[in-house]
């Protein structure tokens, strides 16, 4: 009968010998396909994915069971806010001098900035009555009182560090009436780091939402 150590080999020498070469070859193929599929798993397929998403929470929401009703002249109709080429990203733009702009590293919107302020300041003038205000998802109301938005800055500014949110605000009411004023809101003391910004980013939006909705009344 043969010894153990005649008949006990490796894979490698078993190809060698001819064995099964195309077998353990199928394996192979197999366990790095297997492996290669996990790992993409942890990346993401779209590239590297952000740690985490910033976006707008108000402070003032309309509580559970309320409701609104209205007509043409007490409804308000939010129109979708301008901005520009900087800002109509889902990245977070740092002022670094007058004339260059860089992006907060990490800080990445879960959608394009205008659109969630706009939201935000419908919601808070919504918790502030019971006033019908659609946020421009909905055709809504025919209101006769419509906001309008151009949002100028909402990003770092590296040279004084601090958060800067500025909008340009329109309302327009029945006939030829329009009314216009500028908001700022200014957050200082912020590290330019992903998570303090992105808090500095709500505190100004909420302080700005708040204006904005007594203004419109």
């Amino acid at each position: 009968m043969a010894d153990r150590s005649s008949v006990s080999y490796t894979v490698e020498q078993h190809e060698r010998r001819g064995g099964f070469g195309l077998a353990t070859a199928v394996f192979r193929s197999a366990a790095m396909a297997f492996a290669l599929f996990g790992l993409t798993g942890c990346l993401g397929l779209g590239g590297k994915t952000p740690r985490s998403l910033i976006t707008l929470t108000p402070t003032a929401t309309a509580p559970a069971g309320s409701g609104a009703s209205g007509n043409a002249a007490t409804a308000i109709a939010m129109s979708e806010f301008e901005a520009p080429a900087k800002l109509d990203v889902t990245r977070v733009p740092v002022q670094v001098t007058d004339s260059e702009i860089a992006y907060v590293k990490d800080a990445v919107w879960n959608e394009k900035p205008a659109r969630l302020l706009r939201r935000l300041i419908a919601e808070t003038m919504r918790a502030r009555g019971d006033r019908l205000v659609s946020d421009g998802d909905d055709p809504g109301a025919q209101a006769r009182l419509r906001v309008s938005g151009a949002l100028r800055e909402f990003g770092y500014d590296a040279r004084t560090g601090e958060v800067v949110l500025v909008l340009d605000a329109a309302k327009a009411g029945a006939g030829s009436n329009v009314a216009t004023r500028r908001f700022e809101a200014r957050v200082p003391g912020v590290v330019a780091e992903a998570a303090p910004v992105g808090a500095a980013l709500n505190q100004a939006a909420n302080q700005v939402a708040g204006e904005v909705a007594a203004w419109v009344g």
